[in-house]
C-alpha cells in the first residue's frame, strides 16, 4: 500500500478529543495527504482521567507517530494543544518537516498553561484541587469564548462533546527550548512527575503576536481560515501550504492569508 508525503498528525485543544479535527482530516485525505488525528489519555469518552500528567499527553504523540513509522510529519497544535506539539516536537528527531501552531498558545519554558492568565490562575488551580479525580470541566456559558461565530445549536453540540480537561495537563510546565532550536536537552517539568522527551529540531511556520493583557502568545498558521475563535480549526486546513520551513515566521496580527491547495505525493 502506497502512503503519502507529507503526514498531518493533528492535536486538538483542551476538552476535546480527535472528533475535532476529522473534517480537516478528510479534506486533508481528499488532497492526497496523510492525515492522523489524535485523541489524547483522558479524552475519549469513558476514559481514566485521575492521575494523567502532560508528559502522558506528549509521549502519546510521540508513541503514535513512532507506532506508524511517519516520517515529514506536519505536526499541528490548536489552542491548549500547543503545549503538546511543542513537548512532542523535541521527541520526534529526525520525523519532522514542520510543526504548526493553530490559534494556538506557545509555550514560554517554565510556564504552565494554568499561569499564562493570572487572573484565573487561582480559580483553575482551586477548581482542580475540589475535583475528587483531579480534572477540571468547561460550562456552557463559556463555549462562546471559543466558538463565537456559531449558532447557538452548534454550540450546544459542541459542548454535549466536550469531557473533562485532567488538571495536570493544565498544571505541567514543559522545561524545553524553542522548538527551532536544536539540539540540547528538554522535558516536561510536572509539579509532580516524570522527564519527558528530548528535543529535536524541526522547522516551524507559524505566525504570532504578543497579547497585551496577558502575555500569551499566540500563532496563526498561513491557511484559508477565515473563522474566528478556537474552533476555526475546525474549518478547513486544505488550503495549508505544504512548504518545508526552515525557521518561523512571524506575523503582525493579520488575518490568515489564503494559500494553494496543499499538495501531497505519493511515495
Amino acid at each position: 500500500m502506497s502512503i503519502t508525503s507529507p503526514a498531518f498528525v493533528l492535536v486538538p485543544g483542551a476538552w476535546q478529543g480527535g472528533w475535532a479535527w476529522q473534517p480537516v482530516a478528510r479534506r486533508l485525505r481528499e488532497a492526497g495527504c496523510a492525515a492522523m488525528t489524535i485523541t489524547l489519555p483522558g479524552l475519549a469518552d469513558g476514559d481514566e482521567r485521575a492521575g494523567l500528567r502532560l508528559t502522558d499527553a506528549v509521549d502519546h504523540v510521540v508513541a503514535e507517530v513512532s507506532r506508524r513509522d511517519l516520517s515529514e510529519v506536519v505536526l499541528v497544535g490548536q489552542s491548549w494543544g500547543g503545549y503538546v506539539i511543542t513537548g512532542a516536537a523535541h521527541g520526534l528527531a529526525g520525523r519532522l518537516a514542520k510543526v504548526i501552531y493553530f490559534n494556538a498558545v506557545v509555550p514560554a519554558r517554565g510556564t504552565a498553561m494554568v499561569d499564562e492568565n493570572a487572573e484565573y490562575a487561582a480559580m483553575t488551580r482551586a477548581a482542580i484541587e475540589a475535583s475528587p479525580d483531579g480534572t477540571i470541566s468547561l460550562v456552557r456559558e463559556q463555549v462562546p469564548l471559543f466558538m463565537p461565530e456559531a449558532d447557538k445549536q452548534v454550540q450546544d453540540l459542541f459542548f454535549e462533546l466536550l469531557v473533562p480537561q485532567p488538571g495536570g495537563y493544565f498544571l505541567d510546565s514543559i522545561d524545553v527550548g524553542d522548538v527551532t532550536t536544536p539540539g540540547g536537552t528538554g522535558r516536561v517539568r510536572p509539579q509532580r512527575g516524570r522527564p519527558g522527551p528530548r528535543p529535536a529540531g524541526p522547522g516551524v511556520r507559524r505566525q504570532d503576536r504578543p497579547d497585551p493583557a496577558d502575555g500569551v502568545r499566540r500563532a496563526r498558521v498561513d491557511a484559508d481560515a477565515p473563522g474566528r475563535g478556537h474552533q476555526g480549526a475546525a474549518r478547513d486546513l486544505s488550503g495549508m501550504k505544504v512548504v518545508p520551513s526552515a525557521g518561523v515566521t512571524r506575523g503582525r496580527g493579520r488575518p490568515a492569508r489564503p494559500a494553494p491547495p496543499a499538495r501531497c505525493r505519493a511515495r
